[in-house]
């Protein structure tokens, strides 16, 4: 790319940002990796807590009124994608010494932070793959790792985009696609899959950063012998059960546990071919980082008929509760259930509804919502919710204890389409009925109530449930945006909108901000362009 765009004197061409950049010299130090974001954005969330709160302050409501574009990086150079007619930014960006690293599916590109100048390309020619999104990069020392389409892992050095080696881990022929972002944790790199269509099983594999050497995988379905293979009909079944695991999960050093959402039951929507409560697909686990031992799991979505893909971030945060201090864990999960766990234990404190639902008969003795047969797909339609959240982040305030999430709300008739008894790949589908709205709110975890909630305008005839990522910072601003174009800036105590401005598309990808400089930046995607903000002086 030659050019970023924009609006203004603020923003500058690319050919004026000045000599061209020379490389970063420093490697990043492992063990800064996951450390709270303030010159650096070293992971998909920006630590492995997965609260996307940013302890920086420069940037505050008293000054949003000189807030605007530093610079804009626009995607000119390529063309339609399968399945994406125009590129579309879904990636996180990270930044390490001063430089951006951003991603589509098929490609990176790094940049420089301060003026949006590219340092350089890499392209790889896929084989197979969907190409519906890709989330982001993982860092190590001078290595930036990427996850291609058709499930390659990829090496580069950071400096130039020099490919050092690349591993296959899933069969494309099978149908198992990638869009995640790796996960970097000490020597380990940790990738997940995507893939629903030919009925196969989900895992993680870790990788050694320098070799490409696996070092464990994870099966997201019980193998011969484990005792939660009870929870399927046969092994067979198991084998072919799905639960992927294609967003990334959160991490908590001190226990040395990473807790993984796992994705939907196959095959997708026909249930009638695998009785039980299909472990451990729709849950999330709690693996030991160093051996990928399972070491507990909560099943949000025991026995899912809905696609309710429950791959929503895990994000860790502590609280004292009846003066004891524990260590958390919630999730807003897609089947419109909100979550808070012990994650020692894996035992839950609170299982809440935070949409309006009627598909659940209670809680069993574990606190897992308990289906109600009658609501599954049937040949003549049965009615239930649309997906209540999807991958993009939700965020967590440590200054007012809220978890903070995009939600929709809203009913579809489910059909089966494939009432054999043993039905394959997508056995049923759903069709958006009446009004969805969608809604931004803030949740106390602690009791699963809404302290404050945001209706958006929602003028488009369907509501998509993909809704903008969220950032909070110690300043009182949430950051998000609408279905309308808008980024806007809300006191994140009361949801009082303090600022938006119209952007040229939706925000598409996870929002960052930093210092550099000495300077404070917001940073996102928005369509096929990346913006920078800053205040202006």
């Amino acid at each position: 790319m030659k050019l970023a765009l924009g609006f203004c004197m603020a923003i500058v061409a690319t050919e004026l940002a000045g000599p061209p950049l020379r490389a970063p010299l420093v490697p990043l130090d492992p063990n800064t990796i996951g450390k709270a974001p303030i010159t650096s954005w070293t992971t998909f969330n920006g630590d492995y807590s997965g609260e996307r709160y940013s302890t920086l302050t420069q940037i505050g409501p008293a000054n949003l009124i000189r807030l605007e574009p530093q610079w804009i990086y626009r995607i000119t150079e390529i063309g339609a994608q399968r399945g994406a007619p125009v590129p579309i930014i879904k990636c996180t960006p990270l930044l390490v010494n001063g430089l951006l690293y951003m991603t589509i599916p098929d490609h990176v590109w790094a940049l420089d932070a301060r003026t949006g100048k590219e340092l350089w390309h890499y392209e790889w020619v896929d084989h197979g793959g969907h190409l519906i999104g890709q989330r982001g990069v993982g860092i190590w020392k001078t290595m930036v790792f990427f996850l291609t389409p058709d499930n390659w892992l990829i090496a580069l050095d950071a400096n130039t985009g020099k490919e050092l080696w690349k591993k296959n881990y899933a069969d494309a022929r099978k149908q198992y696609f990638s869009t995640s972002a790796p996960l970097v944790i000490k020597n380990h790199v940790i990738v997940g899959v995507g893939g629903d269509a030919m009925d196969m099983p989900g895992f993680l594999v870790s990788f050694d950063p320098e070799t490409g050497d696996v070092q464990w995988t994870w099966w997201s379905t019980p193998r011969a012998g484990d005792p939660a293979l009870k929870t399927w009909p046969n092994e067979t079944a198991s084998d072919h059960g799905g639960g992927m695991t294609w967003m990334p999960g959160t991490y908590d050093a001190a226990l040395n546990l990473i807790y993984w959402p796992t994705g939907n039951t196959n095959p997708v929507f026909a249930g009638q071919g695998r009785p039980g409560a299909n472990l451990w697909t729709e849950s999330i686990v709690a693996l030991d980082v160093d051996t990928g031992k399972l070491k507990w799991y909560f099943q949000v979505s025991p026995h899912d008929t809905h696609d309710f893909d429950n791959t929503t971030a895990p994000i860790l945060f502590d609280r004292t509760i009846d003066g004891k201090p524990q260590k958390l864990v919630a999730q807003a999960a897609r089947n419109g259930f909100f979550v808070t766990l012990d994650r020692v234990t894996g035992k839950y404190l609170m299982v809440k509804p935070y949409v309006p639902l009627d598909y659940s008969s209670g809680l069993s003795a574990d606190g897992e919502p308990i289906p109600i047969p009658d609501k599954d797909p049937s040949v003549g339609g049965s009615i239930n919710i649309v997906n209540a959240s999807n991958w993009p982040a939700p965020a967590y305030s440590p200054k007012t204890g809220l978890v903070y999430v995009n939600s929709v709300e809203g009913k579809a008739i489910y059909y089966l389409t494939d009432d054999s008894d043993k039905p394959s790949g997508y056995g049923g589908t759903g069709v958006g009925i009446g009004r969805a709205v969608r809604v931004l709110q803030a949740i106390d975890p602690l009791t699963g109530n809404a302290a404050w909630k945001h209706v958006y305008p929602n003028l488009s005839d369907a509501p998509t449930t993909v809704g903008p990522s969220i950032l909070t910072t110690a300043s009182n601003l949430l950051i998000s945006g609408d279905d309308q174009r808008n980024m806007i800036v809300y006191s994140a105590d009361k949801g009082q909108i303090l600022w938006h401005h119209e952007l040229s598309a939706n925000e598409s990808g996870g929002i960052t901000t930093f210092l550099l400089d000495g300077k404070q930046y917001i940073v996102f995607g928005a369509g096929d362009s990346l913006y920078a903000w800053s205040l202006r002086k």
